[in-house]
């Protein structure tokens, strides 16, 4: 359009600044004071912080002196909107007498805009349940336990042994702060001569059914015999879902691994063989049996192999390292530049957004299984035939590199280092006995490996990050960095009677619940 604009009646022309986007709270209350406001919602650093990271929710205590108030949790999202600020200017005009009307006021109204919108924090949920601190006596009085409970300056010893009520209440009460509709699950209506099947009663809680084996044989290193063959609805699963020629290809494959070398982690597995996840749960079970106790628990065995009667088996065993940190190695957990498998700051508390989802099975993938290499592919994309293969240090150990989580469960033979190899074999040829915690090595190997392996792992963090070595140290400290640890100190902290059958279960568990789980 030509010439120039003209504006509507009632209407305003107003200049629209060039400044930062603002954030908006609507904030759920009548708001008297701005500063007692700002406590509430954790002060503008609070604020600052939350708005910062995308993922959290802006958090408001309504009491926030109180350690146990729990927030009001604030929902981010994006929007398009203007803070304005509207003035109306009033001229009164005065009446000529007492028996005229009421004076007109007259004005004119100016707008101004503050600034632009671009994020709001709006609060749709409830607020948790509160528990207060106090104690109810016998006659019904409350006394408050809060100066009890609370640090609020040094105390003498006194303060610390007296006797109070047990008060450790949960983080959270609820972890849903919205209604939503529970859709009750009809009772399950079985065929006619349909019997449940057997369920153990120890450490079940909570079961709605009885949970799907998938036929997988589990050995401790207690029991005299070992499986010679697998269970036969493994071999029927595995024939139902081995589908296409790539399946079958995997099998022949992982059947060549158990004639190379009878014992395997499922790490080592997946770092030779590229298959799918689900898939391998099945395959596994036809091909080798799984150890739960001794020196190669959460390990699949070959059928008719039995680790215990073959002195060879020795350089299979499992070693469960974990890299040291603490004030005496020199670095805080903080600053070891390796991630942990589960970090406490990845579980989902209602304070959190956006919660890490499951990965979504194709059903492609289970019927057709991988596609073949093709020349075709794009540059910069994984072949398929790669699409589900880990990388080498999943499950090998080599000087100069840093394991990829602070707890690795290596094989003896994956440990590529010269010096961890001569401590693996003072007794080769000399295999007398095959115990549960030592297998075929001599006593306390597990401990010389890691004191090395801890040692090697020290040199490369001084040499990735020397701020962290580099305070002045004594002779003493010197020697202890160049020379290898003997474990006496952490013998006296970490030591504990052994007692058979014992191992390291977070791993060995995560791979147990996937043969138990549906």
């Amino acid at each position: 359009m030509s010439g120039p604009s003209t504006a509507m009646e009632g209407s305003a022309t107003v200049i629209l600044p060039r400044t930062k986007p603002m954030v908006c709270v609507e904030y759920p209350g009548l708001v008297r004071d701005v500063g007692k406001m700002l406590r509430t919602l954790g002060g503008e650093e609070g604020v600052s912080k939350t708005y910062a990271d995308p993922s959290k929710r802006l958090e408001l205590y309504f009491r926030p002196n109180d350690p146990y108030c729990h927030p009001l949790c604030g929902n981010r999202f994006p929007t398009t909107t203007m803070i304005l600020r509207v003035k109306k200017k009033v001229r009164r005009k005065k009446a000529p007498d007492p028996g005229a009307p009421e004076p007109t006021e007259e004005g004119k109204i100016s707008l101004e805009i503050i600034g632009v919108v671009g994020t709001v924090y709006k609060f749709q949920g409830m607020s948790d349940f509160q528990y207060l601190a106090f104690k109810q006596d016998p006659d019904g009085n409350r006394t408050s336990l809060y100066d009890k409970v609370l640090l609020c300056k040094p105390e003498k010893e006194d303060f610390f042994n007296q006797e109070i009520a047990l008060h450790i209440p949960p983080p959270i009460f609820s972890r849903l702060d919205n209604c939503v509709d529970y859709f009750y699950r009809p009772d399950v209506n079985h065929r006619e001569g349909y019997r449940l099947p057997q369920v153990s009663n120890d450490n079940l809680i909570g079961l709605s059914r009885a949970r799907r084996p998938h036929n997988a044989i589990f050995v401790s290193f207690e029991e005299a015999e070992i499986p010679n063959e697998p269970l036969q609805p493994a071999v029927k699963n595995w024939t139902k879902m081995c589908t296409n020629p790539m399946d079958k290809q995997a099998e022949e494959e992982m059947r060549q691994l158990f004639t190379n070398r009878p014992i395997w982690s499922r790490n080592a597995i997946k770092a030779n063989i590229s298959v799918h996840p689900d898939k391998l749960k099945l395959l596994l079970p036809i091909v080798a049996y799984y150890m739960l106790t001794g020196p190669w628990r959460s390990l699949w065995v070959r059928f008719g192999y039995d680790p215990r009667k073959n002195p060879e088996a020795k350089i299979y065993q499992v070693l469960d390292f974990r890299i040291r940190c603490g004030v005496k190695y020199g670095y805080a957990p903080n600053d070891m530049p390796v991630k942990a498998k589960r970090s406490t700051y990845n579980y989902s508390l209602p304070i959190t957004l956006k919660k890490p989802a499951p990965q979504v099975v194709s059903v492609q993938d289970l019927k057709q299984g991988l596609a073949a290499p093709s020349s075709n592919t794009p540059g910069g994309t994984k072949p398929g035939f790669n699409k589900y293969k880990l990388k080498e240090s999943i499950y090998i150990f080599q000087e100069g590199n840093l394991p990829p989580y602070r707890q690795m469960f290596y094989q003896l033979c994956d440990l590529n280092v010269d010096s961890l190899r001569d401590i693996i074999q003072m007794n080769e040829g000399a295999e007398a006995e095959c115990t549960e915690r030592d297998g075929w090595c001599l006593p306390k190997t597990s401990e010389k490996l890691r004191d090395a392996m801890s040692l090697m792992i020290k040199q490369i963090i001084r040499s990735k990050r020397p701020s962290l070595f580099s305070e002045p140290s004594t002779s003493t400290s010197n020697k202890e960095q160049l020379t290898y640890e003997s474990g006496e100190e952490e013998d006296e902290e970490e030591e504990e009677e052994f007692h058979p059958s014992e191992g390291s279960e977070n791993e060995m568990e995560t791979e147990l619940l996937d043969y138990v789980e549906d």
